[in-house]
């Protein structure tokens, strides 16, 4: 198996769904959702490629980087890489449904733990798909994170204690989805949350909670007010409000005052190592990879996650050679070219 052959696969998998296009930046989706692409002009979603493909890197190779170590510690998990796979759901409705809804996330999680990092599970308008991922976490002994909409708070911890139940290493909220078209479509009520809300929320839940859909300090400053143990800089994937910047746009504001004060982590746009290694310089801890994990796993089951996280990983490991970092911890702003010096 090579990613050649995933691809073409998973391009014949989608058809009509998502075309695998050789540089996944949203233009040919725009619009497209349900779907794979981002909402309304797709800008959103473009934002994040476009924002990761701006950032430059300097290259250096008089050190002594030779066996970078990519290994890290999340949320007091020991990781082989600073990369998991992002929450996915919605097989059948956008990704075409060639791959049930079980056996995707069972891939997902599957893939990652064999490859010693951590797949995340996602919600959505049919329980199905978070009942799907509980026992994809299930079946690999509590390897995974569970991550709920932002849904009536009693139900939000009663999908929690779910996860918990089940081994999970950590629980979350999406609250970005606050506005998801595909969870209206579908009549489940979700909305925003106050921090008093996030507050009774996370207290109740003996997990580690994590955030996902921060983009301003303000709110990353509230998520650690409210107990968060961990943030996600995240606009959804472009997939729920126009216009948003990339996140690699807003990451170094937000790193500059949260971090070493909540774990950060960084989603959208991630094609490689290298843009791996760019939003670590920006300052997330790790980040999360979503669509080259779907083209994975249609591609090639769990094995082609495997393939998909490894490439990734040696990729990152290159990049580091060629900039002088030697482990994660070094990885900071001092990689990345600026015009102005």
């Amino acid at each position: 198996m090579n990613l050649r052959e995933v691809k073409k696969k998973a391009r014949e998998k989608m058809k009509g769904y998502c075309r695998v296009c050789k540089v996944c930046d949203g233009v040919a989706c725009a619009g497209e959702v349900p779907g794979m692409g981002g909402v309304g002009t797709g800008s959103s979603f473009t934002a994040n490629v476009e924002a990761l493909a701006n950032i430059k890197l300097n290259l250096r190779t008089l050190h002594d980087a030779k066996e970078p170590d990519i290994s890290t510690n999340i949320l007091g998990v020991k990781l082989s890489m600073p990369i998991l796979a992002a929450p996915i759901t919605g097989s059948e409705y956008n990704m075409g449904g060639a791959v049930p809804e079980a056996d995707f996330i069972r891939m997902v999680i599957s893939g990652s733990k064999k490859v010693g990092t951590v797949g995340m599970c996602g919600d959505g308008g049919n329980p199905v798909f978070y009942d799907s991922g509980l026992e994809a976490i299930k079946e690999e002994e509590g390897h995974g994170i569970a991550i709920i909409k932002p849904r009536e708070n009693s139900v939000v911890l009663e999908m929690a204690k779910r996860a918990k139940e089940v081994g999970a290493l950590a629980v979350g909220m999406d609250i970005d989805g606050a506005g998801l078209v595909t969870m209206a479509l579908m009549g489940q009520p979700v909305g925003p949350k106050t921090l008093h809300e996030l507050k009774d929320i996370i207290s109740s839940v003996n997990l580690p909670f994590i955030l996902k859909g921060i983009m301003t300090v303000d709110e990353a400053k509230l998520a650690l007010e409210a107990g968060a143990a961990a943030i996600v800089v995240s606009n959804h994937g472009g997939r729920i409000l126009d216009s948003t910047p990339g996140v690699a746009q807003v990451l170094p504001k937000i790193a500059q005052e949260m971090k070493g004060r909540i774990t950060i982590l960084a989603d959208g746009g991630v094609r490689s190592g290298v843009d791996v290694l760019k939003y670590l310089a920006l300052g997330a801890d790790a980040v999360l990879v979503g669509r080259p994990v779907i083209i994975g796993a249609f591609g090639g089951g769990a094995e082609g996650v495997q393939l998909v996280l490894e490439t990734m990983a040696k990729e990152l490991k290159q990049a580091m050679i060629l900039t002088g970092c030697k482990n994660i911890s070094e990885v900071d702003t001092g990689i990345l070219f600026n015009q102005e010096n």
